[in-house]
């Protein structure tokens, strides 16, 4: 038996006073850097069609910089289930370390349970917390599973991630489009077989 679901997308806003809340993030320092680099690609920040983007370009990174709070409570698996857990087409987003742009995409995530089990919304959870970040889509792959595991334990984790990337869409080779997939199974979904295809390939 396998449980199988499909996250729906679920915004996250946060206001400014939240963000000036978060440690490490320095708004006015990010609006006066963003108003030097503006200066520095040759336009006018103080136009009124400028006059406001450096706040508006430091609230909307550090927004994307930023994982929602939330717990990783488990629960045990007291029938004793065995089946895969799957959770596909997760939304994400990221923003790629080497050019600041985004990339997004879809996660499918699922693990074979072993003592404990997750709330489904946890995975979804999880996928946000890693891909929050200045990243590339290899590690953040490998840091969901490795989460999962390090969390509840299980016999087996599965982990695909499908993006575009906007520096390969917007920029250089210019292929608009285009799908990267990383995946990473472990345990018993590590071989191929019946339930690791049962994750997208």
């Amino acid at each position: 038996m396998t449980i199988t679901s499909t996250a729906l997308p679920d915004i996250l806003t946060l206001d400014e006073t939240e963000i000036l809340a978060v440690p490490g993030i320095d708004l006015p320092r990010a609006q006066a850097a963003i108003a030097e680099f503006l200066r520095a690609l040759g336009r006018d920040e103080t136009s009124p069609h400028l006059l406001d983007t450096p706040r508006r370009v430091a609230g909307a990174y550090a927004e994307m910089l930023t994982p929602r709070e939330t717990s990783w409570t488990t629960f045990p698996n007291d029938d004793g289930y065995q089946g895969l857990v799957l959770v596909k087409a997760i939304p994400f987003h990221s923003l790629c370390q080497h050019h600041l742009l985004p990339f997004r995409g879809v996660a499918h995530v699922g693990y074979l349970p072993g003592d404990r089990l997750f709330g489904l919304s946890k995975l979804a959870r999880g996928v946000e917390l890693f891909s929050r970040d200045l990243q590339v889509q290899e590690r953040l792959t490998q840091q969901v599973a490795d989460w999962l595991e390090d969390t509840l334990a299980p016999r087996g984790v599965g982990v695909v991630m499908e993006a575009e990337h906007m520096c390969m869409s917007l920029r250089g080779v210019q292929t608009a489009g285009t799908l990267t997939r990383t995946s990473v199974f472990t345990g018993l979904l590590h071989e191929d077989g019946p339930l690791q295809r049962q994750f997208p390939h």
